[in-house]
Order: C-alpha cells, then sequence, then structure tokens
C-alpha cells in the first residue's frame, strides 16, 4: 500500500504539471493525425494488393503502434528539466520508494497515451474504419505495453545522458529503423527478402502484426509473437528504468 501511495502521489504531481502544459499531449498526437488524414487517403487503393479492403482498419493499428513508439520516447525530455531544476534531488532526500518515483511518472505516460490512443481510433472509427471494439480494446492494450517500455527507457536514458542535445540524436538513430522496418506505414511482406527478413528480427515488426491481426480479425501466431514481445519489452524498459532511478537516487 505505501508503494502505490507514493507512486499515486508523484503520477498526481506528474499528471497536474502536464495540465497545466499540454503542448507535449497535442504535439505528440498531432503527428498520427495528420498521418491518418493526409496520408490514409493516398492507401485507400494500394491496400487492396495487400490483402485488406479497407485502408484504415490497416493503417490507424501502425499509427497505435507508433504513437505508443515515438510519444513515448520523449517522455524523458521533461525529466531532464525536472534533474536541472533540482526536482530529482529533492526527491532523493525524501523516503520514496525509488522505483515508485519511476512508476508514478510511467502511469502518468501511460495516461496521456491511453487518451492519444482512444482519440486515434475514435477518429478512425469517423473515418471509415472497420474493426471490432474487442480487436481495437486489445489493440490498445498492446499499445500501452510497448509505450510502457519506451516510456521507461525514456526515463532511464534521460538520466543517464543528462542533456537533450545527447539524447535527441539517440532517440532518433533507434526511431529511424524502427519505423522502416517495422511495417507501420507499409507491410513489409512487399519488399525484397533481405529486407524482409531484416525486419524479422525487429520485436515492433511483430507488435504491428499483433495489433493489425487484432483490428482485421485474423490474428494468429502474430498475436502470441507480438504479446511476447510487447510484454518482454515492458518489462526490460521497467527494469532499466527502476535501475536508473535507484542508482540516481541512493
Amino acid at each position: 500500500m505505501t508503494f502505490l501511495r507514493e507512486s499515486s502521489i508523484v503520477f498526481r504531481r506528474q499528471l497536474r504539471m502536464n495540465l497545466r502544459n499540454p503542448a507535449w499531449v497535442i504535439i505528440g498526437m498531432l503527428q498520427p493525425v495528420l498521418y491518418l488524414l493526409l496520408f490514409g487517403p493516398l492507401l485507400k487503393d494500394v491496400v487492396k494488393t495487400f490483402g485488406y479492403d479497407n485502408a484504415y482498419t490497416f493503417f490507424v493499428p501502425g499509427l497505435l503502434v507508433q504513437l505508443g513508439i515515438f510519444g513515448a520516447f520523449f517522455a524523458g525530455f521533461s525529466l531532464i528539466g525536472e534533474w536541472r531544476e533540482g526536482v530529482i534531488e529533492a526527491e532523493r532526500v525524501t523516503p520514496a520508494s525509488r522505483t515508485a518515483l519511476l512508476m508514478g511518472r510511467l502511469w502518468r505516460d501511460l495516461t496521456q497515451l491511453l487518451v492519444q490512443a482512444i482519440i486515434l481510433v475514435a477518429l478512425g472509427y469517423l473515418m471509415g474504419m472497420r474493426a471490432s471494439w474487442q480487436g481495437a480494446v486489445l489493440g490498445v492494450v498492446l499499445t500501452l505495453l510497448i509505450g510502457g517500455a519506451c516510456a521507461a527507457s525514456s526515463n532511464a536514458l534521460a538520466l543517464t545522458t543528462k542533456s537533450e542535445d545527447v539524447m535527441a540524436p539517440v532517440i532518433n538513430m533507434v526511431m529511424m529503423p524502427v519505423l522502416l522496418l517495422s511495417g507501420i506505414l507499409l507491410p513489409m511482406t512487399i519488399g525484397p527478402k533481405w529486407l524482409l527478413d531484416v525486419s524479422d528480427v525487429m520485436p515492433t515488426r511483430h507488435v504491428v502484426d499483433a495489433v493489425r491481426g487484432l483490428f482485421t480479425g485474423g490474428a494468429g501466431s502474430e498475436l502470441a509473437w507480438g504479446t511476447g514481445w510487447a510484454i518482454v519489452l515492458c518489462a526490460l524498459g521497467v527494469w532499466w528504468g527502476t535501475a536508473t532511478f535507484r542508482r540516481e537516487n541512493a
């Protein structure tokens, strides 16, 4: 109970900070929405060659995972500001669990991601997406898992680098191959075999396939692989973030 109370205190403080300055929430939401509005219509005829009869049923799941990865990866930038202002140092002298300091922030990031995911899915339905609500709900759950992995890793990276100038190029270097090799915008099956083989080792590719299968009702082995990788990545991210917080606040 003490851990939950400490985490909730950090969560409420972080949430109040976000509500006072919602710029990051809005900016994080704009990119997938613009992709949906401007790129989605271009896929209406193209997706038929991939075996899909609805562009948005194909496209929205990929954008969901993109939102979970890209949006959550920038969560650590606010932590650098807190470290620079002495907030982390002030938290160091409290008896709060070091893990709770991470989890409270992680709950904030996942709450933000959940709101953004709901808006994106609702907009997809308004634009003609055909997907069962059960599949959409499970797809959002997988998105939260991968988002939790990225948010925890981002916080760990922020406390490791302590510099936006270092953190930004590292994130860009990681995110470019993730975007290109995960099948977020186009399925990897249309590429050459060597590219497909490379994408097979990308865990996020399996997560995208799982979420897309849930939306289209065709999830099979992809669901097991995607769920497994999402859980593993989330566990590793939380472990790394917790270890970093403990080291920084010992």
